[in-house]
Order: C-alpha cells, then structure tokens, then sequence
C-alpha cells in the first residue's frame, strides 16, 4: 500500500482498528498512572490495568490488516501520544516494550504463511511476555511495586485469554468460509 492510498484510507475512516488502536496506545498507558494499584498481602501490589493489556496487541494485528506495515507509523503516533499524556517513565516503558514486542508480533504476523487465527494467536503468545516484562521493569522507575510476578503474570495470562477468545472467533469464521467455497 503506497502512501496516497494509506493516507486516502485513513483520512476516509475505513480504518476502524487502526483508530482503535490509536486510542488505545495513549489510554492504556495513561490508566497504569491513574488507575490505584491494589495492595497484596506479601507486600506487594497489582495493578488492574494488567487485565486489559492483551486487547491492544490483537487490535495491532487487525489494524495492520487495515492499513498493511504503515502499522508501524501508527504505533509510533500512538507513542507520541502517550508521551503527552502519561507518566513519563509509563510512556518509556511502553515505547520500549511496544518497540521490542510489536516488531516481533509484526514480523511474526507478517511473514508467517499460516491462518489468520493461527498467526493472530502465535504472534501474540511470543510477544506478549516480552511486552510485559520489559514494560514493568521500566514503569517501576516511577510507579514502585508495580513490577512484580502478580502483574506480570496477569498481564501475560489477559493478554493469552483475550488472543483465545479472537482465536476462536476468527477459527469459526474460517470454517464458514471454508464450507461455503
């Protein structure tokens, strides 16, 4: 897709994901901020927004659907936005995070030859760990606590159950398609 259609597409609104996805970049990041952490009894906390973290990463892949590998300059609209309307250091985090975590979702997505299922789901069960490691390990610069095996752990299973559910989903919608053919 050259720019004059990217841009034709885009400016038209028949890119719904990758305007989801652009909303959502800057709003997850400003919620690890504003949403209060809940304490835990070994003295740790969790965060709540660790829950939601997986939808972004499977609206990244129908959003590159949309608009081909200038899913790369959204996500790096999207980032500039966090910068300016997040933490700092939760804006960091995520710019690392996306960066390494999104270019392997990205490249798996991109160049593996199998089902849409298939590599919705394979490129989110790489990326997602490494997504959520990276990222609390640099939010905690200003958010203390919030880098801990209980957000960890919420974060990637969230991100795992809600790529199940776009799994099945799209499976399903395979199958149609393969019967009506």
């Amino acid at each position: 897709m050259d720019f004059k259609s990217f841009g034709t597409k885009f400016i038209t609104g028949r890119t719904p994901w990758t305007y989801l996805y652009l909303a959502l970049i800057p709003f997850i990041n400003w919620c690890f901020a504003a949403v209060p952490q809940i304490p835990l009894p070994d003295h740790g906390s969790w965060t709540p927004m660790s829950i939601v973290t997986g939808f972004v990463l499977v609206v990244r892949d129908f959003a590159q659907r949309e608009i081909k590998h200038w899913v790369i300059a959204a996500l790096c609209v999207g980032l500039a936005l966090s910068f300016l309307t997040s933490d700092p250091a939760v804006a960091l985090g995520s710019t690392c995070a996306f960066a390494v975590s999104e270019l392997i979702d990205w490249a798996i997505f991109t160049f593996m030859k199998r089902p849409l299922s298939q590599r919705v789901a394979i490129s989110t069960a790489i990326s997602s760990p490494v997504d959520s490691a990276v990222f609390y390990m640099i939010a905690s610069i200003s958010i203390p606590g919030i880098f801990n095996i209980w957000s960890l752990t919420t974060s990637v299973l969230s991100k795992l159950a809600g790529v199940l559910v776009v799994y099945l989903v799209l499976r399903r919608h395979e199958a149609k398609a393969t019967v009506t053919t």
